[in-house]
């Protein structure tokens, strides 16, 4: 029996006949089987993913081989756009962490700002370090002197910790070469250096709004650090402050006077030719590694190693969640999701809402902010033309919308939620009341920020 049914998968006519509502449905059965497999089950999302694209596939009446040959096709063109990208980006990171620099960083912050504003500091450094690192790394290596801080200020541990949580959360949502947003670009076609200048532009004021939250509703649960568990900072030597910042800022700043020249549409010129080299975000971000190991006097072979292979299996890890994302995307493409949902719903007076509202669903379903923005993009790139997103300055807002609609509702479903809690020693209600909420907020503030710049590109 069993044999008889793959016989007839196999082969199966090319035509498919699934009308609106039918497609509606497996679209719905697919998600609901990411967020089922990845919360209930503990699957690792590219599993679920993968899995999503037989069922909704099938649903649809594709033919089984043309089920397998899409995802493969859909799986390496995301690969062919990202993984240079998001293997140098971790590997920055590592180095980063590794020779103190994210610490200096935040060191030269606390020193600007004050006692004063130690908690707006923290998220500044959150916020500065967290371009080129995770979150939870990021927050992992600053947890140590985010205590220190406390105890020194008298701040209290939950203003202190959620500040910092928020900076780092702000760029992690919205800006390569993190993953979420790094895939979202190659899927629905974004210039790297335009998402990055415009999504900080949206990440600062949804810090800003992260930081009040935190300063707001943590007076109101003072939590104090215990001295006799948390040892003052041991100062080390470590990397200057300019040494620190160059790796983080040279490649930011490449890539950004890349896609201002391009858009100066002078490409004769040997500054534009240059730049068009230095500026691509591989190149750049191989500078900002070569940057990283002046960081360091001296080192071993089996630093550099060590290092290296590190972040070449994180970045393992994310890249197959990242493809298999690619390969959902090239089902939906292959089924004209898009055009279907364009005749059936009037998508074009959502506009933004629409990726914004879609990915804040998945966010707060599954826990995983990439998950979320790869799982979205892959449905909304279809449907951009009935969204009125299908130019160049519509698939920017749409990119960063999700990017917003991915910060909605951080709660115990989320690991960065545990990280956070873990080491600062938070209970889950002070989390929920403070964190959750500010998560809410930010994504909101963002929301609102990428209108009011929509506007302006309009």
């Amino acid at each position: 029996m069993i044999g008889k049914i793959v016989v007839a998968l196999v082969h199966q006519t090319s035509t498919m006949t699934a009308s609106f509502a039918q497609v509606l449905i497996f679209l719905v059965i697919g998600i609901g089987v990411i967020i089922l497999l990845t919360t209930k089950f503990r699957v690792h999302a590219f599993f679920a993913l993968f899995i999503a694209c037989f069922i909704v596939g099938l649903g649809i009446q594709m033919p089984f081989q043309e089920i397998i040959s899409t995802t493969k096709e859909g799986f390496g063109n995301i690969m062919k756009s990202l993984g240079f990208i998001i293997v140098l980006g971790t590997a920055l990171g590592v180095l980063l962490e590794y020779t103190g620099s994210t610490r200096v960083m935040a060191s030269y912050i606390l020193k600007k700002t004050g006692d004063k504003h130690v908690s707006l500091a923290m998220s500044i450094s959150g916020f500065i370090v967290g371009l080129p690192i995770f979150c939870d790394s990021g927050y992992i290596v600053l947890s140590g002197l985010n205590q220190s801080m406390a105890r020194k200020t008298g701040s209290s541990i939950i203003t202190m910790s959620v500040s910092l949580a928020t900076g780092l959360y702000a760029v992690h949502c919205l800006i390569p070469p993190h993953p979420g947003a790094t895939a979202a670009a190659a899927t629905i076609g974004v210039d790297f250096g335009k998402l990055i200048l415009t999504g900080i532009v949206i990440a600062i004021p949804a810090m800003i709004a992260g930081h009040w939250w935190a300063n707001y509703a943590g007076k109101k649960i003072p939590v104090s650090v215990d001295k006799e568990e948390i040892p003052d900072e041991v100062e080390r030597k470590g990397p200057t402050v300019i040494q620190s910042f160059l790796p983080v800022f040279v490649p930011i700043i490449l890539i950004g006077v890349k896609s201002f020249l391009s858009v100066e549409h002078k490409a004769n010129s040997y500054l534009t030719k240059l730049f068009s080299i230095i500026g691509d975000p591989v190149i750049a971000l191989s500078i900002g590694i070569l940057l990283a190991f002046f960081c360091k006097r001296t080192w071993t072979k089996y630093e550099v190693g060590k290092l290296l292979q590190e972040g070449a299996e994180k970045a393992g890890g994310i890249l197959v969640i990242i493809g298999a994302g690619g390969a959902f995307g090239a089902i939906l493409a292959s089924a004209k999701i898009g055009e279907q949902f364009g005749n059936a719903v009037p998508l074009a007076s959502l506009g933004l809402l629409f990726p914004f509202l879609l990915t804040a669903v998945l966010k707060t379903a599954q826990g995983s902010s990439t998950v979320a923005i790869i799982t979205a993009a892959s449905i909304v790139q279809p449907l951009l033309p009935a969204l009125g997103l299908d130019n160049e300055h519509g698939k920017l807002i749409c990119v960063l919308s999700m990017g917003a609609g991915s910060m909605m509702f951080s709660h115990a479903n989320d690991a960065y939620f545990w990280v956070i809690a873990k080491f600062s020693k938070l209970d889950m209600k002070s989390m929920l009341k403070v964190y959750t909420v500010a998560t809410a907020i930010m994504g909101l503030t963002a929301l609102l920020m990428l209108y009011l710049v929509s506007l302006f590109l309009s």
